[in-house]
């Protein structure tokens, strides 16, 4: 499931060029609330969290929505500190309206009892075990 795919298949093509079957979700461009009703091996939500209204409520969503043994990759830019994220060009969208540090996936780890990988300074993997 591509969470938050925006108006143009671009990761979902990758995917799909990989041989994996991808369903889409994006509450302007692609408002399919079916796939809420089905379960996924693979969720990726890319530069969409930063966006969402009520992020605890919606990552929620998408854990249960995962399979065991499936995975929920985010992709956000991440607060490092105050005195950094006062100078930060990120916060300055007015579409970003909340943000998240390591502390909160580390948090969202606990929830879930999983431990979050860090990829990337600004990717993050939640690897569902049971």
């Amino acid at each position: 499931l591509d969470f938050g795919s925006g108006p143009g298949p671009t990761l979902s093509l990758m995917l799909e060029e990989a041989g994996h079957r991808v369903e889409l979700y994006d509450p302007n461009y692609a408002p399919d609330e079916g796939v809420f009703s089905r379960q996924y091996d693979f969720i990726t939500s890319s530069e969409v969290v930063e966006h969402l209204r009520a992020p605890g409520l919606e990552l929620e969503r998408l854990w249960t929505l995962l399979k065991p043994g499936g995975v929920l990759a985010i992709m956000t830019k991440r607060v490092i500190d105050q005195n950094a994220f006062a100078r930060w060009h990120y916060k300055n969208d007015p579409t970003h309206i909340v943000f998240f540090s390591e502390q909160t996936f580390q948090w969202l780890g606990k929830q879930w009892q999983v431990e979050p990988v860090f990829y990337s300074a600004d990717v993050v993997f939640f690897n569902k075990n049971n």
